[in-house]
């Protein structure tokens, strides 16, 4: 059994985001939201094949966000094969292959969301995917299974590698996807990807062209949720999830056993503090009255300052740009927010984020400012 089938249902879990679910941010949630499941950013298969450090730096990640899942993109399947087990031996507690990235660089060259359109090449990088990590849980060698000597000594420095040595136990496959590539065909795409038996199904409620625009098509995803659950794999829900009551409403109209959250969790990892609540009421059968999440101006100052100084202990001094959109989405649902923002998206370091808002609170005169607001973005 999985880590996946001894988690609560429904499943309330961290989705993984481009650019944005980096080691840094997934501390944060972890922090203060404690969410079921936390997805890396995805990687490319290329990279952990190769041993790029860009690669493992993506896969950076403290205990404290367990469950983990190594999310991977690509079109190869040997390279799956092998990428399963350093994943494996990095110690994450499951691989989740990208078959919905829109991006046009990721779909146009046949990885993420172009592979709805080539059903058997998905099929069979979830075959090797499979076989790579069957392959080590029944004790393999990484260098007999092909991986790399420089990838090898790199995980021997791993403070999770998992050694040679140690007690080997296979780690769950899942795969995130959209409703289709530029028409909703998710019946048949669905059929597909039973077909590769992974534990887990997430889908986004969007085809690949509709990018990020309109509204999520959880009709579409509910019409499925039946034949998927019936094949003994979970399915999970992506899209416009803006808060917990949004969860709830969707898992009890469309019939999944969870929801991944993304951007309603940028700048807001507190989010997923009331899941319990939530769980509480669908086993109930009753319409819970979530307390509104209140989180002054204050603390969200606090936050941006804590996750600055986290970012900072995790990354080289030059990438602290990275860094500044989550500033951003921090400074929000408070008056004058967008003049603290356009200072915010140009600080260099976590002393820069101290001063900046040690002047906006003094020369703050207004008492209001520092009263409680509701848990919402701008």
């Amino acid at each position: 059994m999985s880590f996946w089938q001894q988690l609560p249902l429904p499943i309330i879990g961290l989705a993984p985001m481009d650019g944005v679910t980096d080691a840094a941010f997934r501390q944060i949630v972890a922090r203060h939201g404690n969410p079921d499941v936390i997805f890396t950013e995805f990687t490319h298969v290329g990279d952990l094949f190769h041993g790029q450090p860009k690669a493992f730096e993506a896969f950076r990640y403290s205990e404290n966000e367990r469950p983990i899942v190594a999310q991977l993109y690509g079109k190869d399947p040997d390279q799956f094969y092998t990428a399963a087990q350093v994943v494996c031996a990095l110690g994450f507690d499951g691989l989740d292959i990208n078959m919905g990235c829109p991006s046009k660089n990721v779909a146009s060259s046949g990885s993420g969301a172009g592979l709805i359109k080539t059903p058997e090449l998905a099929l069979a990088i979830m075959a090797s995917a499979r076989q790579g990590i069957f392959d080590w849980a029944s004790g393999q060698s990484l260098a007999e299974g092909g991986v790399k000597t420089r990838v090898i000594d790199y995980l021997r420095h791993s403070p999770f590698h998992r050694t040679e040595t140690c007690s080997r136990q296979p780690i769950p496959l899942s795969v995130k996807t959209r409703l289709g590539y530029d028409s909703v065909i998710i019946d048949e795409w669905s059929q597909c990807l039973i077909a590769g038996r992974p534990t887990v199904i997430s889908i986004h409620g969007r085809t690949l062209t509709q990018m990020y625009k309109g509204a999520a098509n959880w009709e579409a995803i509910g019409q499925v949720s039946e034949t998927i659950r019936n094949h003994g794999i979970l399915l999970l829900g992506n899209g416009d999830i803006q808060s917990l009551p949004d969860a709830l409403s969707h898992i009890r109209q469309h019939a999944v056993d969870g929801i991944l959250i993304g951007r309603a969790a940028l700048g807001n990892p507190w989010i997923f503090q009331a899941k319990n609540l939530m769980r509480e009421a669908i086993q109930q059968g009753t319409n819970p009255c979530f307390p509104e999440p209140l989180i002054s101006r204050d603390r969200r100052f606090s936050m941006a300052l804590e996750h600055a100084r986290l970012f900072e202990t995790l990354q080289e001094h030059k990438y602290f740009p990275r860094m500044r959109k989550h500033l951003a989405w921090y400074c929000s649902g408070f008056p004058h927010a967008a003049a603290l923002r356009a200072q915010m998206v140009r600080t260099t370091a976590s002393e820069d984020i101290e001063r900046i808002l040690s002047d906006f609170q003094a020369t703050d005169a207004t008492a209001h400012l520092s009263e409680p607001i509701a848990s919402t973005t701008s």
